[in-house]
């Protein structure tokens, strides 16, 4: 077999800042071949003529998803997708297509972030009594707030999803509830994306940060999940379950 029949073939799927950049390190780590690119005016064109790949990179928007599902099933390419601001029934589709095929979808391909949501989860058990705040801060265009990151970090904090969640506060709100966690969405500048889990208990504080100065870390992380779950059983896969082989 050649270098070049060895070569992974992609499908991407989002032409923007993310897509150009996981392009170029598809190119710049070899083994890939990116066969074409479908951004959010021609996404339809995946669900008859996009030709078949072994995997498709989904880094576009949730207006695309049919195109990318139909797409999927159509070819039986695994599917690595990072899009967010999808609402629940939308991210259900995606895990039901792992009945076909190898799904994953994460709102942060970081492997620091994978990390941050395990530390979360361990300090979230020790001090589940502490009051949890989570601060978010991205660029001016991000569109979806609060990130689909700071959702992980909360599932990680609250897994049985039994807290009351209060994006940002406003006048007289009372005393802070005892089953509530904090959501903030802080935007500006060019922010690549830094998260903040706060823990306040008596006279202490414990506080997890992660961040990101650039896209780079996204792309490579993508790449790094589109890597390992090319030939996997179908089957919806977790990040950490690609990174860590859990």
């Amino acid at each position: 077999m050649t270098n070049e029949a060895a070569r992974t073939s992609v499908i991407l799927i989002g032409g923007g800042r993310m897509g150009t950049l996981i392009a170029k390190t598809l190119e710049a780590e070899g083994g890939f071949e990116v066969l074409d690119t479908y951004g959010s005016r021609d996404a339809a064109q995946l669900d008859r003529e996009a030709p078949r790949a072994d995997v498709a990179i989904d880094f576009s928007n949730r207006a695309a998803l049919p195109h990318a599902l139909a797409y999927v099933r159509r070819t039986g390419a695994a599917l690595v997708s990072g899009t967010t601001g999808y609402a629940p029934e939308e991210l259900e589709q995606i895990r039901a297509l792992g009945e076909a095929c190898a799904v994953t979808w994460s709102a942060n391909y970081s492997l620091g972030v994978a990390v941050l949501r395990r530390a979360t989860e361990v300090v979230a058990r020790g001090l589940g009594d502490w009051d949890c705040e989570i601060v978010e801060t991205h660029h001016n265009q991000k569109a979806d707030a609060p990130s689909g990151t700071a959702k992980l970090l909360l599932g990680a904090v609250d897994p049985a999803g039994s807290m009351e969640v209060v994006c940002g506060r406003e006048g007289m709100v009372g005393p802070r509830g005892r089953r509530e966690v904090g959501m903030h969405s802080l935007r500006g500048g060019t922010v690549a994306g830094t998260h903040e889990v706060h823990f306040f208990g008596t006279d202490e504080e414990v506080c997890l940060t992660h961040r990101a100065t650039s896209r780079q870390i996204f792309a490579s992380g993508a790449v790094a999940a589109a890597r390992r779950i090319v030939g996997r059983e179908p089957g919806f896969y977790t990040f950490d379950q690609l990174m860590f082989g859990e």
